[in-house]
């Protein structure tokens, strides 16, 4: 049992659930949730905050402030109370209240933007109210996650190498895009493998990461109102795009069988079965990347209320809920050596 002093020190990154029996697929997912800041953030956000000290650009007096949809804001709450900072967290009314109070409890300031950007988003709001405050007071240090190699970095030293050690015999990976820190750190690092990877990235409908119309987007995490600065494409050697409506039915599917995700992981989860249902996925060993965990989602997409005013009664109709858990198909074989190593 590991004893820490620091609770950035600690992250479970060795944890994989088989998805099969709930989809009916060869899908493996890796679980990012288990650490005090409760989500995949919590690397990039110790990357990000390791680097600016190196480079002597956090100070004790600075105030950091980023722009998040939530989880980093969490993971910077907590690192910053760790070690001493102040912290501003600017995100949007599309972040969960339980996150927000979150952010309070440790501490941290939250500012809310209500103005949409010109992509019906919120994230050039965000930005903008982030430069005016650093134009305003020299103590301000924005990391920008969105810009940040740190951010990718945090994900090919880690992540990638984490997956790569359970599944030496990985065949596709998918990856939920938001920054694209964790699509690119991942991309990178398994490009250089010991054999060929298809990296499958997987964003929200609605989002403009990889071009496309912008459109409403009520589920924070993933998918972007602009292009990512750290997005390469390519390193991607396909893109999927999912309704909020299949990421919620996801969502609900595996909550059904006692794992409860957040909404990045439903999209991650809907896009990954839906690619290995079009291939013949017999003999393929596929790894997706579930961001966090499901309890700051309770009043979103776990709320009966809020599902229904912006998705309809039949989101979650009485029939889907009951047939959810039984497999459509039945279960791939896999080759034995294809199993996760020990």
């Amino acid at each position: 049992m590991p004893v820490i002093s620091a609770p950035h020190d600690f992250n479970e990154g060795r944890l994989f659930v088989d998805l099969e029996p709930i989809f009916g697929c060869p899908l493996y997912l890796k679980c990012e949730g288990f650490n005090f800041a409760g989500s995949i953030k919590l690397k990039a956000a110790n990357e990000m905050v390791a680097s600016a000290e190196r480079d002597g650009i956090l100070k004790p007096d600075s105030i950091l402030v980023e722009s998040s949809s939530g989880n980093l804001g969490v993971a910077l709450s907590m690192i910053a109370a760790s070690k001493g900072y102040k912290f501003l967290c600017v995100t949007d009314s599309r972040c969960n209240l339980s996150t927000r109070l979150l952010m309070e409890a440790l501490g941290s300031r939250v500012h809310i933007v209500a103005d949409p950007d010109e992509n019906g988003g919120f994230l050039g709001t965000r930005v903008e109210y982030v430069r005016s405050l650093c134009a305003s007071d020299s103590r301000y240090v924005w990391l920008s996650q969105y810009t940040n190699p740190g951010n990718w970095r945090a994900h090919y030293r880690t992540t990638a190498q984490q997956i790569a050690s359970h599944f030496p015999r990985l065949d596709v990976l998918f990856i939920g895009t938001g920054t694209a820190g964790t699509l690119m750190g991942c991309a990178r690092y398994f490009r250089q493998w010991h054999r060929p990877v298809r990296i499958v990235a997987v964003d929200s409908v609605g989002s403009v990461a990889f071009g496309g119309e912008p459109g409403r987007r009520m589920i924070p995490g993933l998918g972007m109102s602009m292009r990512p600065p750290l997005l390469d494409e390519s390193y991607v050697n396909e893109v999927i795009k999912v309704e909020e409506a299949e990421t919620i039915r996801a969502c609900h599917r595996m909550a059904r069988r006692g794992f409860l995700f957040g909404g990045s992981t439903g999209t991650v989860v809907s896009g990954a079965a839906d690619w290995l249902s079009r291939h013949d996925s017999r003999d393929i060993t596929a790894v997706a990347i579930a961001p966090d965990l499901g309890e700051r989602y309770l009043d979103t997409i776990y709320q009966t209320n809020w599902l229904q005013d912006l998705y309809g009664d039949q989101i979650l109709d009485p029939e889907e809920q009951m047939t959810a858990t039984i497999p459509e198909r039945e279960p791939a074989t896999r080759k034995p050596d294809r199993r996760p190593q020990p």
